[in-house]
This record gives structure tokens, sequence and C-alpha cells, in this order.
């Protein structure tokens, strides 16, 4: 039986003279925003926990009515545990995130936005495998860096004047990871599809002039 414990926020913070009425989102607003998210999956079947956190605040600025480009920095992790009765398994990851972006608004009606968000998303980090059998351990440790193209939908919605609420549905993207061992070969993913199950959604404040 799995036993399955998910926190996740999003936590969004707005800055910026963005409008409450349907209109252009005008040229020279800011915007400071935040990504946090914490899992933890057991699985009593084959006694294994996953463990993540990524903490990314990001900053945008809109350069034009309705585009903004900007960046995140930040952090993630994972933590992979088997145990077994005389031994345990263990793989840990932590990296350090850089992800600038292009995000673009189009009006749908009254203080409602639809957007889109091409991202180049990296990371910078290290892997650990660990194995513990009758309490003698041994140990590999490689740093590797990692580059993708991320595309995510969303709509955007004004509240009022000072809070709006965001949600994004899925993402369509490339990564490619190259570790730091001779002779490793690249590995690449793809995800691509609209997933009701990765749906993120965020709280903006917004401070007007």
């Amino acid at each position: 039986m799995k036993k399955l414990l998910v926190a996740s926020a999003v936590a969004l913070f707005g800055l910026g003279n963005a409008q409450t009425t349907p209109g252009p989102i005008a040229k020279g607003t800011t915007y400071v925003s935040g990504t946090v998210r914490y899992s933890s999956i057991e699985d009593n079947n084959s006694d294994t926990k996953v463990d993540d956190f990524e903490i990314v605040p990001t900053v945008g600025y809109f350069v034009a009515p309705n585009l903004a480009i900007g960046a995140g920095l930040g952090y993630a992790s994972r933590s992979v545990k088997e145990t077994d009765t005389n031994s345990y398994d263990k793989y840990t990851r932590s990296a350090f995130v850089v992800e600038p972006f292009v995000r673009k608004y189009w009006t749908l009606g009254d203080k409602l936005y639809f957007f889109g968000q091409l991202s180049v998303p990296m990371e910078f980090g290290t892997e650990k495998a660990e194995e513990n059998f009758n309490n003698s351990t041994t140990s590999d440790k490689v740093k590797y860096n990692a580059v993708g193209v991320s595309i995510k939908p969303g709509l955007d919605y004004f509240l009022n004047k000072n809070w709006t609420i965001e949600a994004t549905i899925g993402e369509f993207g490339y990564n490619t990871s190259k570790y730091d061992v001779d002779g490793a070969k690249n590995v690449n993913n793809f995800n691509f599809g609209l997933n009701l199950t990765n749906v993120g959604i965020g709280v903006k404040y917004v401070f007007s002039k």
C-alpha cells in the first residue's frame, strides 16, 4: 500500500502598475514571484521514500505591453532511499537553478488573461549514490549540468487591483543532462502535454502606483 504525502505551494508576489480592467499590462511593470514546492512519497511495499524540494524566486519586467522578460534563481534537491533488513541504497541530487524566461499575455475578458511562457531552465549540481550493507558504506559523487527548453500555458485572473490568481496547466519541454565523467553519455528527456495532474496554482499580490 502506498502512502503519499504531497505538500505543494506556489507563492507569487507582484509589483507594478497592472490594470484591473481589460487591456494590456503596461510597459514598465515589474513583478516578483517565487515557487516553493515540497513532496514526500513513501512506498511501504518496496520500503522506498522519495523527497523533493524546490525554491525558486523570480523577477520579471514588462519590456512592452503584455510582454515580460525575467529570470528565476534558486535551489532544487531530490532524495531517494530504499531500505532493506541489513542495508540501504540512497540517491541524492542537489542543484543551483537558473531559469531565464519570456512571457506573453493576451486579454481574454474582464480581468482575465491567457499567457504563454518560454523558459530555458538550467541546473548546476551534484548527484551522489550511497550504498550501506552491514554498516559498511560506499559512495560515489559526480557533478552534472542540465539545460532545457520549456513552454507553459496559463491563465491569470485579477480578483481586484491588488490580488490575482494564476494557473499553469501542463508543459511542453526538452531537457538534456551532461555528467562530469569520462565516456558518460548525455541523458535526454522530453515532456509534452496538457496534463490536469500537473497544474500549478499561484496567488499574486500587485502593488499599484
